[in-house]
C-alpha cells in the first residue's frame, strides 16, 4: 500500500506536524468565538452508543433535540443523532425537526463478522431510515496486509447502501472509521485514509471511541493532509470526522483549527466536517452562555 502514498505525493513529516500542532495549541484561546462554538455545535453527530440503550432512552435524546430550539432559539441544531442500527426506526419515528439519522453498522465496533452479516445490517439500517452509515475499516484484513480485502469490503458496503437508497430516491453517506489508535504510525493512518477514500467513503473518521487510544490531534492532522492531497489529485471533497474522547469545547476547537488550517473554510460545514460526540454539547453551550449547562 505504500504505492498509495506515492500516488498522492504524501509522506507524513512527524516533526513538521508536531510543530504545527504546537502552534495550533498556542492559539486556541483566540479561536473561541461565539460563532465558532455554534459552528462546532452544528457539526455534531450527537451520539449514544451504550450497551444499555433502549427505545425509551433513544427517544429521550431525540426529544431533547426536538425541543432544543425552544430553549436555545439562537443556536443551530446538531447535524445528526448517532445510534446503533436497530434504533434507526426509533429515531425516525421520534424526529420532529431537521437533523440526520446516523447509525454505526457493519458489526461496529470490531468489524469482526461475516461480510454477508455486515452488508445485511447496513441494508436494514438504511431501509429503516438511516441517512448516514458509519462502518469500521476491516482491521483483520488491513493489519494482516490484505489491503485489497479491506478495500473490497468498503466497496461492497458502498454498493449495498447505494442500492437501498436509490430505491428510496435518496443518497446515504458512508463514513469509514479507521480506528487510528490501533494503526500506530502516521504512514499506516495515511495508507488507511487513501484506501478508504478510493473505496468510496464520503467521510473518513478517526475512531470508534471503544479502544484505549481514540481521536488524537496527530491522527487528525495526518487524515486532513490526506484529504487535501486526495482533493488535489481527484477533485473530490471527502469529509472528516474526529470521534472518541472529544469531551470539551477546547477539544472541539482543536479539531476545528486543524481542519481550518489544512483544508480551509470550504470544509467548515456539516457537509464535510463532523464531530462524533456524546459529552461536548453541554460544554459548547456553556462556553457561550457563560454558565454550567446540562441540557443534554
Amino acid at each position: 500500500m505504500a504505492e498509495l502514498l506515492t500516488k498522492y505525493g504524501y509522506a507524513p513529516d512527524q516533526e513538521a506536524i508536531g510543530r504545527a500542532l504546537e502552534l495550533i495549541a498556542a492559539n486556541l484561546d483566540g479561536m473561541g468565538s461565539e460563532q465558532v462554538y455554534k459552528d462546532c455545535f452544528s457539526m455534531m453527530d450527537l451520539t449514544t452508543l451504550k450497551t444499555n440503550d433502549t427505545p425509551a432512552s433513544v427517544r429521550k435524546l431525540v426529544d431533547k433535540v426536538n425541543n432544543f430550539r425552544q430553549a436555545y432559539p439562537e443556536w443551530p441544531l446538531p447535524a445528526s443523532v448517532c445510534v446503533y442500527p436497530n434504533f434507526a426506526a426509533t429515531v425516525k419515528e421520534a424526529r420532529a425537526c431537521d437533523f440526520n439519522i446516523t447509525v454505526v453498522s457493519a458489526c461496529f465496533p470490531s468489524s469482526q463478522s461475516f461480510l454477508e452479516v455486515k452488508l445485511r445490517e447496513c441494508e436494514l439500517a438504511v431501509e429503516q431510515g438511516a441517512d448516514e452509515v458509519d462502518i469500521v475499516l476491516a482491521l483483520n484484513a488491513f493489519l494482516a496486509g490484505d489491503h485489497e480485502a479491506a478495500a473490497e469490503e468498503i466497496r461492497q458496503v458502498r454498493a449495498c447502501i447505494d442500492a437501498v437508497a436509490a430505491r428510496q430516491g435518496r443518497h446515504v453517506h458512508l463514513k469509514v472509521i479507521l480506528e487510528t489508535g490501533l494503526l500506530r504510525t502516521p504512514e499506516s493512518i495515511a495508507e488507511a485514509s487513501f484506501l478508504a477514500m478510493e473505496a468510496g467513503a464520503d467521510f473518513i473518521k478517526t475512531s470508534t471511541g471503544k479502544v484505549d487510544v481514540n481521536a488524537t490531534p496527530m491522527a487528525a492532522y495526518v487524515m486532513c493532509e490526506c484529504i487535501a492531497k486526495y482533493h488535489q489529485v481527484t477533485g473530490k471533497k471527502i469529509g472528516f470526522k474526529p470521534a472518541g474522547g472529544i469531551s470539551s469545547a477546547a477539544d472541539a476547537l482543536c479539531y476545528y483549527s486543524i481542519v481550518s488550517s489544512i483544508l480551509g473554510k470550504e470544509w467548515l460545514n456539516k457537509d464535510l466536517f463532523r464531530f462524533g460526540v456524546s459529552r461536548v454539547a453541554n460544554s459548547l453551550l456553556a462556553a457561550v452562555e457563560q454558565k454550567t449547562v446540562s441540557f443534554f
